[in-house]
């Protein structure tokens, strides 16, 4: 199979879907791997990497676009790539589909197979793509809202861990998965009172087990969403509805709750976000204020550790694009039901109900694409 990998374009992106030695191991096993010229310098893999590795580079994307099979991104593609979308063509990566209408609908419109990393899904649950950009954006969030809380920055002036004889600052989190509580471990270490807030009483319990005493746990609701961000120096959104639009948990009039200079760091802003007042962002640009209250809404936030981010999201989804490259997309699917549940569009069907009820579109059943 011909793999591809483009260069990340979105802005300040700087992750790579493909390593050297990935492209080591598909070019090992006779596939033929294209990459876009520089698509590996802003994690710290020079083009001569990929050459040595038996990759082929090229000038440019829409090179990879056009002879690829299965091209291989971090990012879902933004309008720019659009017209690259060949039918039929297998399209590996983050798309998001239910916070963005025409995101979804261009890909309707070119019909190509698109399997999106954070829908797939193992038996127990687990989102095993998901997982590592959660793990770095819940750590990044506490980083990034202690930077906002800073007074040059426009915030309250608060140290997140404060000082003997200073009352450190408190941080609510909304949400308990593996953003939250990746969040919840770095601001508790530096010292922060932490709030976490979630629904499942069974994952509170297990949270209370792993975390330290300076996390408070709480069960989500209206009355205890309201009165602990009125306390919230930083507010984290952290909440993950798979494959779907995040709820709003805190709405506009909420803000008024909430001490001037506070941060809000959506996460899940993605995802549609948990803050009515949320838009995404980017690292250029990262943040505004409504009311008084400083938005963080950078989308692809890991992109700010690309680094780290790219080692940890390749160790992740390597073996299925492996899968993909050997079997085909249809006989990897049949064969593997995590990677089956990353099936959302295809074809020009919607094949994820999630992203069929975001946009009151029919939904075609898997089964009945492959």
């Amino acid at each position: 199979m011909i793999v591809g990998v483009p260069r990340e374009i979105k802005t300040n992106e700087n992750r790579v879907a493909l390593v050297p030695a990935g492209a080591e191991a598909l070019a090992g096993h006779g596939h033929r791997v294209v990459v876009e010229r520089g698509a590996g310098v802003g994690s710290g893999f020079a083009d001569d990497l990929y050459v040595k590795a038996g990759a082929e580079l090229v000038p440019d994307a829409s090179t990879v676009w056009r002879q690829a099979e299965l091209v291989c991104k971090v990012k879902e593609p933004v309008p720019a790539e659009w017209p690259l979308l060949r039918r039929d063509q297998v399209v590996f990566t983050y798309f998001h589909f239910a916070a963005d209408e025409a995101l979804t609908r261009a890909h309707l419109k070119a019909a190509p197979v698109c399997i999106a990393y954070e829908t797939v899904q193992l038996p127990n649950g687990e989102l095993p793509l998901l997982t590592p950009m959660s793990e770095v954006a819940g750590r990044m969030a506490i980083q990034e809202g202690a930077k906002y809380l800073e007074k040059l920055q426009g915030g309250r002036g608060v140290l997140l861990g404060g000082v003997p004889g200073v009352a450190p600052a408190e941080v609510v989190i909304l949400g308990g998965g593996v953003v939250g509580a990746n969040a919840a471990k770095m601001a508790a270490g530096l010292g922060a009172i932490v709030t976490l807030l979630d629904l499942s009483l069974e994952r509170l319990r297990y949270l209370a087990d792993v975390m330290p005493p300076n996390v408070r746990l709480l069960h989500s609701n209206r009355h205890t969403i309201l009165d602990a961000i009125a306390r919230a120096d930083l507010v984290i959104g952290a909440v993950l509805i798979p494959g779907g639009k995040a709820p709003h948990l805190v709405g506009r009039e909420d803000l008024k709750r909430m001490r001037a200079g506070a941060v809000i760091v959506d996460v899940a802003v993605d995802q549609g976000g948990c803050v009515e007042t949320i838009h995404p962002t980017t690292h250029a640009d990262p943040v505004y204020v409504v009311d008084e209250i400083i938005h963080y809404g950078v989308a692809n936030m890991p992109g700010g550790v690309p680094r780290t981010s790219t080692m940890a999201l390749t160790n992740a989804t390597f073996p299925y694009a492996r899968k993909l490259a050997a079997l085909g997309w249809k006989a990897a699917c049949r064969d593997d039901a995590a990677l089956r549940a990353g099936l959302n569009i295809v074809g020009g069907k919607v094949v994820y109900p999630a992203v069929a009820e975001a946009f009151g579109l029919p939904l075609a059943e898997p089964e009945s694409v492959l």
